[in-house]
């Protein structure tokens, strides 16, 4: 990116950015000098097929960044930029098919822009990382770093520096949002959004949204976040809602909502509005947990049955967020007439066998009947004779005689189809 700059002689001549942020930077600082151990662990192309090796090398490297932010909050952030710089060339050939790995970086991305936005207060430093960012974003193939657009205006922490970016991004964000007829794709249109808005030029967002020649989500959120930020609540609300569509999820809408009713304080209202909406996660219990944090006054057996409310049909899959809350009688109650994944209610069986007997009996006992229906994935016979180990165990902290855990599983087998009764018996010898 250019920009026009001043000489002494009062000249205007075109120089690079990252040229003028290095100027009277010493290239010995303690900053340079840091080593940082994740830095060659992020070499290009330096993991394999396989998630689960990068994915620990980002926690690791948060966990770095972090503990140096304590202390040395400028030296973090310059670490922040490097891993950031890093990621998308050392990621290029692993599979993220899972998700997992693009939620890690995600995830990873939020933690550390507040580090870089509050590193320093110089500004010749902080538009040298925001030009190495920026080059990051330019070079990112995948992309996974795509995500740092939206909090472009929070990286430049001033307004005057968002500001500064919005004004060299504007000029193509504005041919390709009003004048660009044939589909087009500008870097820089996310994140001159995000500056307009943290620098408080809410007139220009407007303007650009509401006349845009394609109409996209993740403009208009930014208008929504405008028509918050200058206390038009109901407006923005009613412009969430009028741009439903094929291509927007009830998700994102529920989710900014929900954002601009607990800002205003209208906890309850967003609860019931969207918060069931708004929190769902990759799992049951994570949707669960979610929404119990967000909103601490309710009671959690309310909100699990707000929950299986929402999709009685399918409410055993919220057994482990019963459990996880202490409903272990709303836990069984759930699992009786509606399946849920049976090395769930297994492990449920084994972990409370001592502690609370009955529910780990019930617990396995549903196992049982729900693997000799047909459920859950590839479930061999050695782990069926788990099971059962473990519910002589419950049985007996529940004084149950073996005789009688016996009828119970014959009881159980007699409703199995006949396909399956040899091999519910066959771990059981």
């Amino acid at each position: 990116m250019t920009y026009w700059v001043t000489e002494a002689s009062g000249k205007l001549i075109k120089a690079n950015h990252l040229q003028r942020a290095n100027v009277g930077t010493s290239t010995a600082s303690p900053m340079n000098k840091h080593k940082w151990e994740f830095a060659p662990r992020f070499r290009r192309d330096i993991f394999g097929w396989k998630s689960d090796l990068p994915i620990k090398r980002i926690k690791e490297a948060l966990t770095e960044i972090r503990k140096v932010a304590r202390k040395e909050p400028a030296l973090a952030a310059e670490g922040a930029v490097l891993l950031l710089e890093k990621l998308s060339p050392a990621l290029m050939g692993v599979d993220s098919s899972s998700g997992a790995l693009g939620s890690t970086v995600y995830k990873a991305i939020e933690v550390l822009v507040p580090i870089i936005a509050t590193g320093t207060d110089d500004a010749v430093t902080k538009e040298k990382w925001l030009d190495r960012l920026w080059q990051a974003i330019e070079n990112d193939q995948m992309p996974y770093i795509e995500h740092l657009k939206t909090f472009w205006g929070d990286l430049c922490a001033t307004r005057e520096l968002a500001s500064h970016w919005a004004d060299n991004f504007l000029p193509t964000t504005r041919y390709v949002m009003l004048k660009e007829k044939a589909f087009a794709i500008y870097n820089g249109q996310e994140a001159c959004l995000s500056a307009l808005y943290f620098s408080g030029r809410y007139d220009e967002i407007t303007e650009l949204v509401t006349h845009a020649l394609r109409k996209h989500w993740h403009d208009q959120r930014w208008l929504i976040k405008a028509l918050f930020a200058q206390g038009k609540k109901t407006e923005a609300i009613q412009y969430a809602h009028a741009n439903r569509g094929p291509y927007v999820s009830e998700y994102e809408i529920a989710e900014i909502c929900e954002d601009i009713l607990l800002s205003s304080g209208l906890h309850e209202e967003a609860y019931q509005r969207y918060g069931l909406i708004a929190n769902q996660a990759t799992t049951n219990l994570a949707t669960f947990r979610a929404i119990t944090k967000k909103y601490p006054h309710k009671d959690q057996a309310e909100v699990l049955n707000d929950l299986v409310d929402r999709d009685p049909l399918d409410k055993g899959k919220w057994f482990a967020a019963a459990k996880d809350a202490g409903l272990y009688d709303r836990a069984i109650a759930l699992i009786q007439d509606s399946p849920t994944d049976p090395r769930t209610l297994f492990r449920a069986c084994r972990d409370y066998a001592e502690k609370r007997p009955g529910f780990a009996l019930a617990s396995g006992l549903a196992a049982f009947k729900w693997i000799g229906l047909g459920y859950g994935y590839e479930i061999d016979q050695y782990e069926v004779r788990e099971l059962y180990q473990a519910l002589v165990v419950a049985a007996t902290h529940a004084s149950l005689t073996p005789e009688q855990l016996a009828e119970h599983l014959q009881a159980l087998i007699a409703i199995t189809p006949q396909a399956n009764q040899v091999f519910l018996m066959g771990a059981m010898r």
